[in-house]
Protein backbone atom coordinates (compact mmCIF):
# COMPACT_ATOMS: atom_id res chain seq x y z
CA UNK A 1 0.00 0.00 0.00
CA UNK A 2 0.81 3.55 -0.99
CA UNK A 3 1.47 5.90 2.57
CA UNK A 4 1.04 8.92 0.07
CA UNK A 5 -2.28 10.25 0.38
CA UNK A 6 -4.65 10.62 -2.40
CA UNK A 7 -7.15 13.44 -3.33
CA UNK A 8 -10.63 12.41 -4.71
CA UNK A 9 -11.91 15.31 -6.21
CA UNK A 10 -16.26 14.94 -7.29
CA UNK A 11 -16.98 17.63 -9.31
CA UNK A 12 -20.78 19.32 -9.50
CA UNK A 13 -23.15 19.51 -12.20
CA UNK A 14 -21.35 21.33 -15.45
CA UNK A 15 -18.08 20.64 -13.64
CA UNK A 16 -16.15 17.48 -15.00
CA UNK A 17 -12.88 15.75 -13.69
CA UNK A 18 -9.94 17.80 -15.04
CA UNK A 19 -11.44 20.29 -12.53
CA UNK A 20 -9.39 18.31 -10.35
CA UNK A 21 -6.09 19.40 -11.92
CA UNK A 22 -6.39 23.21 -10.18
CA UNK A 23 -5.78 21.17 -7.04
CA UNK A 24 -2.57 19.42 -7.76
CA UNK A 25 -0.56 22.48 -7.17
CA UNK A 26 -2.38 22.88 -3.48
CA UNK A 27 -1.12 19.29 -2.71
CA UNK A 28 1.94 18.58 -3.99
CA UNK A 29 2.49 15.81 -1.86
CA UNK A 30 -0.86 13.71 -3.17
CA UNK A 31 -1.24 11.87 -6.04
CA UNK A 32 -4.74 13.69 -6.98
CA UNK A 33 -7.76 12.22 -8.98
CA UNK A 34 -10.35 13.56 -10.55
CA UNK A 35 -13.94 11.28 -10.63
CA UNK A 36 -15.73 11.56 -14.08
CA UNK A 37 -18.57 10.23 -12.72
CA UNK A 38 -20.73 9.14 -15.95
CA UNK A 39 -23.88 8.25 -13.94
CA UNK A 40 -24.01 12.21 -14.34
CA UNK A 41 -22.75 12.83 -17.59
CA UNK A 42 -25.90 13.58 -19.49
CA UNK A 43 -26.91 16.48 -17.34
CA UNK A 44 -23.47 18.28 -17.71
CA UNK A 45 -24.24 22.04 -19.11
CA UNK A 46 -26.91 22.94 -16.17
CA UNK A 47 -26.83 24.17 -13.13
CA UNK A 48 -27.90 21.64 -10.71
CA UNK A 49 -29.71 18.69 -12.02
CA UNK A 50 -31.63 16.20 -9.77
CA UNK A 51 -33.23 13.77 -11.33
CA UNK A 52 -29.81 11.11 -11.93
CA UNK A 53 -30.53 8.46 -9.22
CA UNK A 54 -28.38 9.00 -6.75
CA UNK A 55 -28.55 5.73 -5.51
CA UNK A 56 -26.24 5.02 -8.93
CA UNK A 57 -24.17 7.71 -8.81
CA UNK A 58 -23.18 7.11 -4.92
CA UNK A 59 -22.07 3.36 -6.06
CA UNK A 60 -20.00 4.90 -9.42
CA UNK A 61 -18.27 7.09 -6.21
CA UNK A 62 -18.29 4.20 -4.02
CA UNK A 63 -16.52 1.84 -5.85
CA UNK A 64 -13.67 4.45 -7.13
CA UNK A 65 -13.18 5.35 -3.27
CA UNK A 66 -13.00 1.67 -2.55
CA UNK A 67 -10.38 1.10 -5.56
CA UNK A 68 -7.98 4.15 -4.41
CA UNK A 69 -8.40 2.69 -0.77
CA UNK A 70 -6.35 -0.48 -2.03
CA UNK A 71 -3.68 1.50 -3.23
CA UNK A 72 -3.36 4.54 -0.58
CA UNK A 73 -3.79 4.47 3.19
CA UNK A 74 -5.63 7.94 3.53
CA UNK A 75 -7.77 9.45 0.94
CA UNK A 76 -8.99 12.76 1.12
CA UNK A 77 -12.31 13.93 -0.70
CA UNK A 78 -12.92 17.35 -2.32
CA UNK A 79 -16.67 18.37 -3.16
CA UNK A 80 -18.01 20.83 -5.70
CA UNK A 81 -21.82 21.59 -5.15
CA UNK A 82 -23.63 18.28 -5.57
CA UNK A 83 -21.05 16.61 -5.83
CA UNK A 84 -20.93 16.83 -1.90
CA UNK A 85 -24.10 15.43 -1.49
CA UNK A 86 -23.62 12.24 -3.87
CA UNK A 87 -20.40 11.50 -1.29
CA UNK A 88 -22.51 12.17 1.85
CA UNK A 89 -25.44 9.55 -0.22
CA UNK A 90 -22.46 7.26 -1.18
CA UNK A 91 -21.32 5.65 1.76
CA UNK A 92 -17.60 6.16 2.17
CA UNK A 93 -17.81 7.57 5.67
CA UNK A 94 -14.76 5.05 6.73
CA UNK A 95 -12.56 5.62 4.15
CA UNK A 96 -12.43 9.17 4.05
CA UNK A 97 -9.67 10.88 6.07
CA UNK A 98 -11.44 14.16 5.65
CA UNK A 99 -13.18 16.40 3.44
CA UNK A 100 -13.65 19.52 1.75
CA UNK A 101 -16.83 20.83 0.55
CA UNK A 102 -17.22 23.81 -1.77
CA UNK A 103 -20.87 25.15 -2.04
CA UNK A 104 -22.05 21.85 -1.08
CA UNK A 105 -25.33 20.86 -1.54
CA UNK A 106 -26.46 19.58 2.06
CA UNK A 107 -30.06 19.84 1.65
CA UNK A 108 -31.46 17.61 -1.20
CA UNK A 109 -34.69 17.31 -0.21
CA UNK A 110 -34.89 21.44 0.34
CA UNK A 111 -33.88 22.21 -2.79
CA UNK A 112 -36.39 19.82 -5.09
CA UNK A 113 -39.31 21.24 -2.65
CA UNK A 114 -38.12 24.94 -3.08
CA UNK A 115 -37.83 23.66 -7.31
CA UNK A 116 -40.79 22.37 -6.85
CA UNK A 117 -42.27 26.43 -5.15
CA UNK A 118 -40.69 28.13 -8.43
CA UNK A 119 -42.16 25.40 -10.80
CA UNK A 120 -45.46 25.75 -9.38
CA UNK A 121 -45.58 22.17 -8.73
CA UNK A 122 -47.17 20.46 -6.37
CA UNK A 123 -46.49 16.81 -3.97
CA UNK A 124 -49.98 15.49 -5.08
CA UNK A 125 -48.60 16.67 -9.22
CA UNK A 126 -44.93 15.27 -8.97
CA UNK A 127 -46.54 11.82 -7.61
CA UNK A 128 -49.03 11.65 -10.10
CA UNK A 129 -46.90 12.43 -12.99
CA UNK A 130 -43.40 10.69 -12.10
CA UNK A 131 -41.52 13.04 -13.56
CA UNK A 132 -42.43 17.01 -14.28
CA UNK A 133 -39.80 18.87 -17.03
CA UNK A 134 -39.35 22.94 -15.19
CA UNK A 135 -39.25 25.67 -17.45
CA UNK A 136 -36.29 26.52 -16.20
CA UNK A 137 -34.46 23.15 -17.47
CA UNK A 138 -34.48 21.05 -14.14
CA UNK A 139 -36.21 17.61 -13.94
CA UNK A 140 -38.07 17.39 -11.05
CA UNK A 141 -38.67 13.18 -9.61
CA UNK A 142 -41.10 11.85 -7.44
CA UNK A 143 -39.17 8.94 -7.29
CA UNK A 144 -35.90 11.13 -6.41
CA UNK A 145 -37.68 12.93 -3.77
CA UNK A 146 -39.35 9.55 -2.20
CA UNK A 147 -35.42 8.34 -2.13
CA UNK A 148 -34.24 11.44 -0.22
CA UNK A 149 -36.36 11.47 2.14
CA UNK A 150 -35.92 7.33 3.06
CA UNK A 151 -31.92 7.97 3.16
CA UNK A 152 -31.11 10.78 4.83
CA UNK A 153 -27.56 12.16 5.13
CA UNK A 154 -25.48 10.28 7.44
CA UNK A 155 -21.64 11.88 7.31
CA UNK A 156 -19.33 11.44 9.85
CA UNK A 157 -16.16 12.87 8.04
CA UNK A 158 -13.90 15.48 9.74
CA UNK A 159 -15.53 18.42 7.02
CA UNK A 160 -14.16 21.92 5.86
CA UNK A 161 -17.10 24.07 4.29
CA UNK A 162 -16.57 26.68 1.63
CA UNK A 163 -19.87 29.15 1.34
CA UNK A 164 -20.46 31.87 -0.73
CA UNK A 165 -22.51 34.64 0.55
CA UNK A 166 -24.86 35.12 -2.80
CA UNK A 167 -25.11 31.64 -2.65
CA UNK A 168 -28.49 31.07 -5.00
CA UNK A 169 -28.86 27.04 -3.64
CA UNK A 170 -28.44 26.74 -0.38
CA UNK A 171 -29.32 29.57 2.30
CA UNK A 172 -26.62 30.23 4.79
CA UNK A 173 -29.41 29.03 7.85
CA UNK A 174 -29.45 25.83 5.87
CA UNK A 175 -25.76 25.67 5.60
CA UNK A 176 -24.90 26.65 9.11
CA UNK A 177 -27.39 23.92 10.12
CA UNK A 178 -25.98 21.53 8.53
CA UNK A 179 -22.47 22.74 9.66
CA UNK A 180 -23.38 22.67 13.35
CA UNK A 181 -25.09 19.14 13.13
CA UNK A 182 -21.99 17.64 12.34
CA UNK A 183 -19.29 19.71 13.79
CA UNK A 184 -17.94 20.81 10.17
CA UNK A 185 -15.72 24.16 9.93
CA UNK A 186 -17.62 26.80 8.11
CA UNK A 187 -15.73 29.42 5.94
CA UNK A 188 -18.21 32.32 4.24
CA UNK A 189 -16.73 34.33 1.66
CA UNK A 190 -18.12 37.99 1.50
CA UNK A 191 -19.84 38.12 -2.03
CA UNK A 192 -18.94 34.71 -3.04
CA UNK A 193 -21.02 32.96 -5.51
CA UNK A 194 -22.44 29.16 -5.31
CA UNK A 195 -19.73 28.48 -8.13
CA UNK A 196 -16.71 30.01 -7.54
CA UNK A 197 -14.62 30.80 -10.63
CA UNK A 198 -13.05 34.36 -10.73
CA UNK A 199 -10.10 35.04 -9.57
CA UNK A 200 -11.00 36.79 -6.52
CA UNK A 201 -13.40 33.46 -5.61
CA UNK A 202 -10.52 31.40 -6.34
CA UNK A 203 -7.93 32.86 -4.52
CA UNK A 204 -10.12 33.33 -1.26
CA UNK A 205 -10.37 29.60 -2.04
CA UNK A 206 -7.00 28.25 -2.83
CA UNK A 207 -6.37 30.28 0.58
CA UNK A 208 -8.84 28.74 2.19
CA UNK A 209 -7.75 25.11 0.95
CA UNK A 210 -4.08 25.81 2.46
CA UNK A 211 -5.61 26.72 5.85
CA UNK A 212 -4.25 30.44 5.33
CA UNK A 213 -6.43 32.82 7.43
CA UNK A 214 -9.13 33.92 5.34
Amino acid sequence: MNETNAIIYIHGKGGSAMESEHYKLLFPNCEVIGLDYQTFSDLKGTECGVAITPWDTGKEIYDAVKELKRRFENIILIANSIGAFFSMNAGIDEMILKAFFISPIVDMEKLITDMMKWANVTEQELESKGIIHTDFGEELSWEYLNYIRSHPIEWRVPTKILYGSKDHLMSIETITDFANKHQATLTVMDGGEHWFHTEEQMAFLDNWIKGVEV
